[in-house]
């Protein structure tokens, strides 16, 4: 089971007394911030939920599933999760 887009915006408008469109541009404003920030090589933390960066990946040799080929994959970068002590204890329950 999952959440989409629709029932995470009506679930925080519930929470927060918001309507359904000002808890939808809160979530896309959070959004551009998060991609702003990682984009500028920033890390954004929010305590004892989630810190997000950008980190580095070498470049490495890969194989080809289709045809067994090697091929060089360039370095570039990743986005690295790291869940905080409250979302760790939520999900361990």
């Amino acid at each position: 089971m999952s959440v989409n887009r629709t029932e995470l915006v009506q679930a925080v408008a519930a929470k927060t007394g918001l309507t359904n469109t000002d808890a939808d541009k809160a979530l896309k404003a959070f959004q551009e911030v998060l991609i702003e920030n990682l984009a500028a090589g920033e890390a954004v933390t929010i305590p004892g939920f989630l810190a997000v960066a950008r980190a580095e990946r070498g470049a490495r040799t890969g194989i080809n599933p289709q045809t067994g080929e090697k091929l060089e994959i360039p370095a570039g970068y990743r986005v690295k999760l790291t869940a905080g002590s409250a979302l760790k204890r939520a999900v361990q329950g």
